[in-house]
């Protein structure tokens, strides 16, 4: 009986993993689907209206300005900058180098190549729809194509992924909730910072949004997969090193 009940949990733990990973692959279609959908309206032109409505409601026309004093303005580019490249260069030097301190090698792999692969695929979809910036004088200067946005994507990326390994290091409900929460935060922040100052249509950040929370919670599908085989370590196999699992 003992072992039949053994039996009958694992087989359950088993359907509930495979039901989480077909909701999470559905979860990465939708995410693409919703992609291909803003990028074929805008390559149509047909997103124009709505990126002018939203344009016009952060910097009203014949404004020299976004709206807010100018504080607020200082600190919207202080907060788009936390989607550059080099903040999240930094960001992924420290905790690459973090995890190789504590003997996680295998989690530092995936978690470049989780970032790297994004930046790639990011710069890859600018050359490829090749979208002009918003011409509004008085705005950062940027020298890439509008879509999709590269910060809005990358800042997806990163801060899911970072978010997704804090989880591992959370004990309960309520911190892991905070840890993705705090990533959702930054991640929608630093792309609505970007149509604040000028410089992205609404569209480019939805599109960014899109394919960078696709392309990292597959990073993540494939990392917890590697993990199960045993080709990535599991959280505290090294001696001492009980702080992340590998993504």
């Amino acid at each position: 009986m003992k072992q039949a009940g053994t039996l009958a949990g694992a087989v359950t733990r088993l359907g509930k993993r495979e039901i989480g990973l077909v909701a999470t692959l559905f979860c990465v279609a939708a995410l693409v689907l919703g992609f291909g959908l803003i990028a074929d309206e805008v390559m149509e032109g047909d997103t124009m209206g709505f990126d002018t409505r939203v344009a016009r409601f952060f910097r009203p026309a014949g404004a020299s300005g976004p709206i807010g004093p100018d504080w607020l303005h200082e600190m919207a580019r202080d907060v788009t900058s936390l989607g550059s490249m080099v903040v999240l260069c930094f960001l992924l030097a420290a905790v690459v180098g973090y995890l190789l301190l504590i003997r996680k090698r295998g989690a530092a792999l995936l978690v470049v190549g989780s970032i790297l692969g994004g930046t790639v695929i990011s710069f890859g979809l600018k050359l490829l729809f090749n979208r002009p910036r918003p011409e509004i004088p008085g705005g950062i200067q940027v020298f890439t194509a509008s879509f999709p946005s590269s910060h809005a994507m990358l800042s997806a990326v990163t801060y899911l992924t970072l978010g997704a390994l804090m989880t591992r290091v959370a004990a309960g409900v309520r911190l892991k909730a905070y840890f993705m929460g705090l990533a959702v935060c930054l991640t929608i922040t630093v792309g609505l910072s970007r149509v604040y100052v000028g410089v992205h249509y609404a569209t480019d950040v939805l599109a960014g949004w899109c394919v960078g929370s696709a392309w990292a919670v597959l990073c993540w599908i494939v990392a917890l997969r590697l993990q199960r085989r045993g080709q990535v370590e599991r959280p505290g196999e090294e001696q001492g090193t009980q702080d992340l699992g590998a993504p």
